[in-house]
């Protein structure tokens, strides 16, 4: 089996390339990453089970079908991914993101490789208490234009399904939390874990304390795309993809559990959703997989290694 991934040495990307090599020892591995964002102890200590490869290169320029040619399945997580910084960038995401989707959806067409594309729960907005996968184009809502232009990533995939025969599914991650090589501290929970133990105020949105949104352990988001390579689930559907549903307010609480004294400060935000809902992930449940991720857990991970950082003398 090949499998190319590209975004490989990110947050969510250093996770699973080393992952995929226990869940699939035979695998061949090939990560691409343009190192935008410089995260080269991503590629350290990989494990030795695994067979891989590294291309330092964007998939929006590079030439895509010598690297898909035999490849299996493509997991697409290359992006630039930071919502509330795609409002002073949003030309450029919706040119980055949207083309990088559209050139590998054609190479894994002309290859016949799968795809998994990752989309993202921020695409909700919605005013009903629950959503699911089935909310019409009207009641989707997204707060940000990273959000705007994974929609139409969706639209796309689908569409190439539908009239090309695209063999391709889209997953709609929760915000992330957990550790990795290449881990991040731009949103909840991560941020939080990191103001905590550094000693800053946790800086919450003002209309956020008590809005619940979904949330994805690294543990399910890898333990999902190893589930759907290996069913083949390539359905042209989407995928809500999360461990959790829970408020700011609860998580803050869970952290507080390892650092009572942590302060909360309140903060405006471009992203200023007055709503609450839940999203539901009943529809990726009924294909038979069962999410285990452990928020408690996850946070303890992340503050043990945080409070060995804070301890340093400098």
């Amino acid at each position: 089996m090949k499998i190319v991934v590209t975004g490989a040495l990110g947050h969510i990307g250093s996770y699973i390339v080393r992952d995929l090599a226990y869940q699939f020892p035979d695998a061949e591995i090939v990560m691409i990453d343009n190192m935008m964002t410089q995260r080269f102890p991503s590629l350290f200590n990989l494990p030795a089970i695994g067979s891989y490869s590294f291309l330092n290169n964007d998939i929006t320029t590079m030439d895509l079908l010598p690297v898909l040619q035999d490849a299996n399945v493509v997991i697409h997580l290359a992006a630039i991914t930071d919502a509330v910084g795609s409002f002073d960038k949003a030309e450029q995401v919706e040119e980055n993101n949207y083309n990088a989707t559209l050139k590998l959806s054609e190479a894994c067409i002309e290859t016949g490789a799968s795809l998994i594309s990752l989309s993202s729960t921020s695409v909700y907005g919605s005013n009903q208490e629950v959503v699911s996968e089935d909310c019409s184009p009207e009641e989707l809502n997204p707060q940000s234009p990273y959000a705007t232009t994974k929609l139409r990533e969706e639209r796309l995939i689908a569409k190439l399904c539908k009239e090309r025969g695209l063999n391709a599914v889209s997953c709609r991650f929760g915000t992330i939390f957990g550790v990795s090589p290449g881990m991040r501290f731009h949103t909840a929970v991560n941020k939080f874990c990191w103001q905590a133990v550094m000693k800053q105020p946790i800086t919450v949105w003002s209309t956020a304390y008590d809005q619940k949104r979904p949330y994805l352990d690294l543990f399910d988001a890898s333990r999902a795309l190893s589930f759907i390579i290996r069913n083949e689930l390539y359905d042209g559907r989407i995928y809500n993809i999360l461990t959790l549903n829970a408020t700011v307010r609860q998580i803050v609480e869970k952290i507080r559990e390892f650092v009572p004294e942590l302060e909360v400060s309140f903060v405006d935000s471009p992203i200023m959703n007055q709503l609450s809902y839940e999203v539901s992930c009943e529809r990726f449940k009924q294909q038979g997989f069962n999410f285990v991720g452990d928020l408690h857990r996850s946070i303890s991970e992340t503050i043990a290694l945080l409070h060995q950082a804070s301890s340093l003398k400098v």
